[in-house]
């Protein structure tokens, strides 16, 4: 007792609620050192400790520790102390998952002349319910890569096995009970954070909730995750910490068994680094299977994990409890430096600055002898001994009575008889719910007609929210309109400008055709980033997403050219004859639907600054061989088929006949000789039609555009999702 008493303590509150944005009362420290204890201490200090602890599924944990009057209390206790477990009611109750991989190896091609590539070395381990898991190495040691196999995003040139609670895993029925948190946090912008977090689950969990249970839901993360004070901002204006949390939160709605994290701290402070962990932390100790990739945690953040997984070159070097890290390197003959964080020390060891050791480290977890750091089944518990290194969970919760009552997943109770050993996983296992799932559990929540209200109601609220685009184009129309205004004014019946008004019919085009294309290349590749999140994390499928898109887009397309049309068309006094205003409105229409559809695909292929450049170039060469710059029958006939694959061709004659054909009477002419005063001449010597079936050919074919260059965007959406496994 003499030299346990010369020990000094360390007491960590995890923050809570109010805790997230405050730096101050996240950790007390009774010293001014967190050191890692030499195996002797360590084992002396925990053979050391006894007291009592009672747990609760996702609920409080009051922890006793005798002779050092170290305690944790409610969240309601007379000193304000913070609960370190959140506790979510009104979720629905999922199954506890443990993860385990044989024999796990992956290769990718590097051409035909090199074969292939190694990335993992046939790796084994489990990952458990109820722990924090963090996967470590140095970059390029395929932290990421074994990630998305685990989270099944990558499913070519795998070997191996991957099972779920023991069982083959079937990766339909996986993706639906896990989600994956990216390192950037992609959030769909102009959406307050209460609105993201009500798209959300009215996606993921269904129709059998009322509207009022899904509003306690949200509420109920809302206050969990600490956004309270958040929820009327704006995604794009809340800070890296709030981010991330609200990342966390659309996940968590449906409660999923399995997260996947990758690099949760990235880009973020010391404390919000902490706080973010130890939300994590928090949530593992929901029942859930928590898993996220870390770079160089501080040693703050690295005493936290539950279960360490360190890969170097591809192989494992170490996979156990955190507090054995140390004790296992010792055995190899690596004595981690006193006041050195051991997870700075494994890195270097990773990278050779201590020697020639990874071979040896391999072997050693190859031959079992990481297993003695290993945790059984009854010891993944939430009981806590405090140290002055690693917070190491050693105790083994013993129940008092041979009954009693537990909650089960998200605080449901059920009288559960539980046996002396009995732990918050025994009581999640004891749900009613396993993983044995219905046909339709495999499906999405909600139907896709369902899906697509959703999508289509978010995708028209986002693009009236974007005021700063949506400004910029109505002052676009009315400048460039009020321009041609002044340059073209009442040029339509006049014989003699037959010429200039050609090239306002031109330009026109040109005009609806780049306003339509060029702003959609900017603003949707930074949405594909949220698509393919949501689509993987199993909120809709591909096909509502692209008729959402599709229907949404259009209204706006639709405004923007019938209030341009109306106003150059009037202005410039083209024939005051509805049937012609209407027939040049639906051939500009359709170039606008066409232009934008290109745009879509431009964006959905490319980055922005790919589009950026893609996106005119294409254009450029339909815009050459539109009719306007060279005669179509002065084209070498070598050649002239070319213009029949320009849509501005058929928007080009489909207005000119509207302007100038079906029998149009002859113009007025101011001066003394009009050569074009017939309009059917004028288009004659364009090697135009003036007849009302080129016009319908013409619609025909800018419908026909439209509806190819849909069908391509959808196989582009299906090819990015492709590429993402």
């Amino acid at each position: 007792m003499t030299e346990l008493n010369e020990l000094k303590s360390v007491t960590i509150h995890l923050p809570d609620d109010n805790e997230f944005d405050n730096e101050a009362g996240s950790a007390a420290y009774k010293t001014s050192n967190v050191r890692s204890p030499p195996p002797k201490e360590l084992e002396l200090l925990n053979n050391s400790l006894s007291g009592s602890q009672t747990t609760i599924c996702n609920g409080s944990i009051t922890t006793t520790i005798n002779g050092s009057g170290l305690k944790k209390v409610p969240n309601a206790s007379p000193n304000n102390q913070k609960r370190p477990m959140i506790s979510l009611t009104h979720l629905p109750k999922r199954p506890p998952v443990d993860i385990e991989f044989v024999d796990l190896s992956y290769s990718v091609s590097e051409g035909r002349k090199k074969g292939m590539k190694k990335i993992l070395q046939t790796v084994n381990g489990k990952f458990r319910s109820g722990e924090l898991t963090a996967i470590m190495g140095p970059s390029g040691a395929g932290k990421s890569t074994f990630m998305n196999i685990l989270a099944g995003y990558k499913v070519s040139n795998l070997e191996g096995s991957i099972l779920i609670n023991g069982k083959e895993r079937n990766l339909r029925r996986f993706r639906k009970m896990s989600c994956y948190i990216m390192q950037d946090d992609c959030l769909t912008p102009n959406l307050k954070v209460k609105e993201a977090l009500r798209v959300s689950a009215n996606l993921k969990l269904g129709k059998d909730l009322t509207v009022i249970q899904k509003e306690a839901v949200i509420d109920e993360v809302i206050e969990a995750l600490n956004l309270s004070d958040c929820t009327n901002t704006m995604t794009s204006s809340i800070s890296g910490g709030q981010r991330k949390r609200l990342s966390i939160a659309l996940e968590l709605v449906n409660n999923p068994p399995v997260m996947f994290f990758d690099e949760p701290t990235s880009g973020l402070d010391s404390s919000s680094c902490f706080q973010c962990i130890s939300l994590l932390k928090s949530l593992a100790r929901g029942g859930r299977t928590i898993i996220c990739t870390i770079h160089q945690p501080s040693a703050r953040i690295f005493e936290m994990f539950d279960y360490l997984y360190m890969l170097t070159e591809g192989s494992c070097i170490y996979k156990g409890v955190v507090m054995g890290l140390v004790p296992f390197l010792s055995s190899i003959g690596l004595q981690c430096p006193s006041y050195h964080n051991p997870a700075d020390y494994v890195l270097e060891v990773a990278c050779g600055e201590h020697g020639d050791y990874l071979q040896k480290l391999i072997t050693a977890v190859n031959t079992g002898k990481c297993d003695s750091y290993q945790r059984t089944p009854d010891n993944g518990v939430i009981a806590t001994t405090i140290t002055n290194d690693i917070a190491k969970e050693t105790m083994q919760l013993k129940s008092t009575t041979s009954k009693q009552t537990l909650p089960l997943p998200n605080g449901i109770s059920k009288q559960t008889p539980m046996s002396s050993n009995a732990t918050c996983t025994t009581a999640l296992l004891d749900s009613t719910e396993n993983l044995k799932m219905s046909e339709n559990m495999a499906t999405f929540p909600i139907s896709s007609w369902l899906q697509f209200w959703i999508l289509l109601k978010r995708t028209a609220f986002t693009t009236l929210r974007d005021t700063q685009l949506t400004t910029m184009r109505l002052a676009a129309y009315f400048a460039i309109g009020c321009l041609l205004g002044v340059i073209y004014y009442d040029i339509g019946d006049e014989a003699s400008k037959v010429m200039s008004n050609a090239g306002l019919i031109f330009f026109t085009i040109m005009f609806v055709t780049f306003s339509a294309m060029m702003p959609t290349i900017l603003t949707f590749p930074l949405e594909m980033s949220v698509f393919i999140r949501e689509h993987l994390n199993y909120w809709y499928s591909i096909k509502a997403y692209y008729f959402a898109k599709t229907v949404a887009d259009i209204p706006f397309q639709l405004l923007l050219t019938i209030c341009y049309m109306m106003s150059v068309y009037y202005i410039t006094s083209q024939p005051m004859e509805p049937m012609r205003f209407c027939m040049a409105l639906l051939i500009a229409v359709l170039t606008a639907l066409v232009s934008q559809s290109i745009g879509l695909l431009v964006g959905a292929a490319f980055n922005v600054e790919g589009g950026v450049f893609i996106g005119p170039i294409v254009t450029i060469p339909m815009v050459l061989l539109s009719g306007f710059f060279v005669k179509l029958n002065d084209l070498p006939v070598y050649i002239r088929w070319l213009p029949y694959g320009s849509f501005m061709k058929y928007s080009f004659e489909g207005i000119m006949i509207a302007i100038y054909g079906l029998n149009r009477p002859k113009m007025h002419c101011s001066k003394t000789l009009c050569i074009f005063k017939s309009p059917k001449k004028f288009l004659d010597e364009l090697s135009l039609k003036d007849d009302i079936n080129t016009y319908l050919i013409d619609v025909g074919v800018l419908t026909g555009i439209f509806i190819f260059i849909r069908i391509c965007l959808f196989f582009v959406l299906r090819l990015k999702i492709l590429a993402n496994r």
